[in-house]
């Protein structure tokens, strides 16, 4: 290209500039000169190019990469039906407050408005579920839409944008000087007067709790947390996505569970004895308020970024709106000589009782198939704080929720707002690349796993160090089967067949092992921790006590 440029080159210039180091996406003529601008060019500094098996996967592992590093995950995907297919990961990214950007092209611009092959009305399709939608309309103004897309993507609640590139944008030629990279605004503590009406609300509750959700899970706001909490021995109930923000050290004292999709847990129970519920970085979406407060009737406190949605079973008589760390820290300091109230801990002791024996509670043996809790059981004997664990969607999902023990933050990866499936191995993918000193984790089930099963070509391709863990109760939906046997005579609709996983898996040139009887279990699980490259283990499972998940319900709906 020599030294002319062209606005496929301010495209790769924007990138670079904000931080991105990998990129994920699938080429085609209408955004084939920023492909080129990409493809092995890392070593210029510009970001590494991962081409994956379908536009849909790339939004997620985009996803993944700004859930893990905080920085914006970097999507590109050709026109039409390219764009088309980022819908599903770019709402999902939004739903659950990981930073997104996806680029697709479009047809060129004397186009735009015809009958032409591949003209979209890619914006007004992304608009309804992205935080910010624009098309490049002058190849002057690529640099400045770039920059409001990065940070529409890092505001207050995290989200996805997505960028229309007119095909005679990406090629036309541009001159002057890249723009300057504004640096993101941040937000200050929440109102002094509110935190000290807080901190007095608390110093006269008999029984406060602290709820965190999804946006509590960053790493300075779990920082901040964990500092509160070596000073006062709040209970914390966590919703799935902030699954880990309470550190081993502190298990004991503070860990009281997860909540999420049915209101039976121990974190439930807890919520409803408490007088005081402090919500850090709560988002609806994962847990409605009708689930946990049914009635109505619990005094809330809302931290977050923004001001709360309201609703019938969530009007805080408080809202503290502001940075989560500072305001969380300011508390601490508010809340010198404070002793967490003596009278509550017989409570607090039944409460941990009752979840420490659903954790050891024994798991019945078989000889079929694994029981849903020796499969728990069997990875978290091959896993330790630092590994990253992604879950897809499906039964399996809910036995690791609320068993699997997790320490860090964002070490657990769950899709929790839109529940959406085929997540599991695209994440697990962009934490090997992550950190690929470590073995990373995808569980799936079976109907799962097929949704995405073919980016273990590209797990190959990269060399990833993963272990694919698939629970194959036989060729079902599982999670929406048991649901449906519930509710109606018989389930319908959930039947796909079977496939012969280890086949599957070695023929991209992946290891394929199985569980071939439940004694097995722990054996074939540490040769997969053992085996390099992307390792898929298939693991019959037997479903047949799901029904108790949805068992004991306090007063409440199916999830």
């Amino acid at each position: 290209m020599g030294n002319k440029q062209y606005g496929a080159d301010v495209m790769v210039d924007s990138l670079r500039q904000h931080g991105v180091d990998l990129v994920f996406g699938i080429p085609g003529a209408k955004i084939d000169r920023l492909f080129e601008a990409l493809d092995g060019q890392e070593s210029t500094g510009n970001p590494k190019l991962i081409v994956t098996r379908h536009e849909q996967n790339a939004v997620f592992m985009a996803q993944a990469y700004g859930r893990l590093t905080g920085k914006t995950g970097v999507a590109i995907t050709t026109s039409g039906p390219g764009v088309g297919n980022l819908a599903t990961g770019l709402m999902t990214a939004n739903a659950e407050g990981d930073p997104v950007l996806a680029i697709g092209g479009q047809v060129p611009r004397k186009d735009l408005h015809r009958l032409t092959h591949q003209s979209t009305p890619s914006t007004a399709i992304m608009a309804p579920i992205t935080r910010y939608s624009a098309e490049i309309q002058d190849e002057n103004n690529i640099a400045e839409i770039m920059a409001n897309a990065f940070a529409a993507s890092q505001g207050p609640i995290k989200g996805a944008s997505f960028v229309s590139l007119p095909q005679d944008v990406d090629d036309a030629p541009v001159s002057g000087q890249p723009l300057t990279i504004a640096p993101q605004p941040s937000l200050g503590p929440a109102a002094p007067t509110g935190l000290a009406k807080l901190a007095d609300l608390i110093k006269a509750s008999r029984l406060p709790v602290i709820l965190v959700g999804q946006r509590g899970a960053a790493p300075a706001t779990v920082a901040a947390l964990r500092k509160l909490l070596q000073n006062f021995a709040f209970p914390v109930v966590e919703t799935f996505q902030a699954a880990g923000v309470i550190p081993r050290e502190l298990e004991d004292q503070s860990y009281f569970g997860r909540i999420g999709l049915f209101r039976n847990q121990v974190g439930d129970q807890l919520l409803q004895q408490s007088d005081l519920v402090l919500t850090v970085g709560y988002d609806a979406i994962e847990y409605e308020p009708r689930n946990w407060n049914k009635e109505g009737q619990l005094r809330i406190v809302s931290l977050d970024t923004q001001a709360a949605q309201i609703d019938n079973q969530f009007t805080p008589e408080l809202q503290l709106v502001g940075d989560l760390a500072t305001s969380l820290n300011q508390l601490t300091d508010l809340l010198a000589g404070f002793t967490y109230p003596a009278a509550a801990k017989p409570t607090l002791a039944a409460f941990k009782d009752q979840l420490n024996a659903d954790r050891n509670e024994p798991v019945p043996e078989s000889t079929t198939a694994s029981h849903p809790l020796a499969i728990v059981h069997a990875l978290q004997n091959q896993v330790d704080d630092d590994t990253i664990v992604a879950l897809d969607v499906g039964s399996h999902y809910i036995w690791m929720a609320r068993h699997f023990r997790c320490y860090q933050p964002r070490h657990l990866l769950i899709s929790n707002g839109m529940q959406t499936l085929g997540v599991g191995l695209p994440w697990a993918m962009v934490a090997a690349m992550l950190h690929p000193e470590k073995k990373a984790v995808a569980v799936c089930g079976d109907g799962g796993f097929l949704f995405s099963g073919a980016e273990l070509a590209t797990a190959v391709k990269q060399k990833l160090n993963l272990v694919v863990v698939v629970w194959n109760d036989g060729g079902h939906y599982d999670m929406v089967k048991f649901q449906e046997e519930l509710k109606y005579p018989s389930a319908a609709g959930v039947d796909f067949g079977t496939v012969d996983l280890v086949k599957y898996a070695e023929s991209f040139g992946a290891t394929g092992l199985r569980v071939n009887q439940p004694s097995d279990l722990q054996a074939v699980m540490k040769q997969a921790f053992a085996t390099a490259g992307p390792v898929v283990v298939d693991v019959p499972v037997d479903y047949r006590k799901n029904q108790e998940l949805a068992g004991n319900l306090i007063d409440s709906q199916l999830g």
